[in-house]
């Protein structure tokens, strides 16, 4: 008992009275079980990770992956087409035809907006030409001349590597390069010669024509392989193209001279709708 009532002297004499200590045993009994708490919880959580801190920017933009499915997309196509014949020697003069240009093409999807394009088309071109030299009779005056009437039907067989650029919507910009053999379905050129009579029996006696006669269908053959590139605009269904060719094989079958040559080279711009 005196040992009790030391301890109850001490806390008076500290300023506190019984009912204030079993307040604080209370707060302190709290807090323990809070600590005890707090512990198991900080057992039972998982390591922080560290976040990726481009996560959180506004300015990324997202990358989705594209989807390939392979796919054939058919065309019409019709348009403008001009040709352009020019030569290294004598015998064959430069001409241009003008005409049309109308098909089908098919259009093989291939990834990273590649795809690859092939099909029919058929050109049919006009030229007309007069060509002239100095007369034999008279040096002075260009009395000699040949007219030329060239008409040409030809199928084409494009083979072409298409690069579409998206650039806004179902707004897409392209290119395109590759080759294409023409084939001569008809093609004549009417030569209708104007001569002197001092020129005319000279060629007869030499075994020339002196009469119309179709000039292509002796001398100029009728293959014709090109390599073509060009580009355009495509909104939807819808293609605005232009490309030009380049003639890579002589088309003289008939050499004058053993070094001749002649070469088709040409341009089209063709409008093309999708099925």
């Amino acid at each position: 008992m005196q040992k009790i009532a030391y301890i109850v002297n001490f806390y008076y004499f500290c300023g506190l009275k019984w009912c204030d200590m079993r307040k604080i045993l209370s707060l302190i009994v709290i807090a323990c079980a809070c600590a005890c708490v707090y512990a198991q919880e900080a057992i039972k959580r998982p390591d922080l990770q560290t976040a990726d801190g481009d996560i959180f920017d506004p300015t990324r933009k997202e990358v989705k992956a594209e989807d390939y499915t392979f796919s054939v997309e058919y065309r019409f196509e019709i348009g403008y087409a001009q040709n352009y014949q020019w030569s290294r020697k004598e015998n064959f003069m430069d001409m241009f035809f003008h005409g049309g240009r109308v098909g089908a093409t098919f259009d093989f999807m291939l990834p990273k907006h590649f795809s690859m394009q092939t099909g029919l088309l058929i050109d049919l071109t006009f030229g007309k030409r007069d060509e002239h030299w100095r007369s034999l009779d008279a040096p002075s005056v260009q009395e000699e001349f040949l007219t030329h009437r060239i008409l040409q039907s030809y199928l084409t067989i494009p083979v072409r590597v298409y690069y579409n650029i998206p650039l806004w919507k179902q707004l897409n910009m392209f290119f395109f390069t590759g080759p294409q053999l023409g084939i001569g379905l008809t093609e004549h050129d009417f030569v209708k010669p104007h001569l002197s009579a001092k020129v005319e029996s000279w060629l007869q006696a030499n075994g020339y024509e002196t009469e119309e006669y179709d000039r292509l269908s002796k001398e100029v053959s009728r293959v014709n392989i090109q390599w073509g590139v060009g580009g355009g605009l495509e909104w939807d269904k819808y293609r605005l193209q232009a490309g030009y060719q380049f003639g890579l094989n002589n088309m003289v079958r008939k050499k004058v001279v053993s070094d001749q040559h002649m070469w088709q080279w040409g341009w089209f711009v063709t409008f093309c709708y999708r099925f």
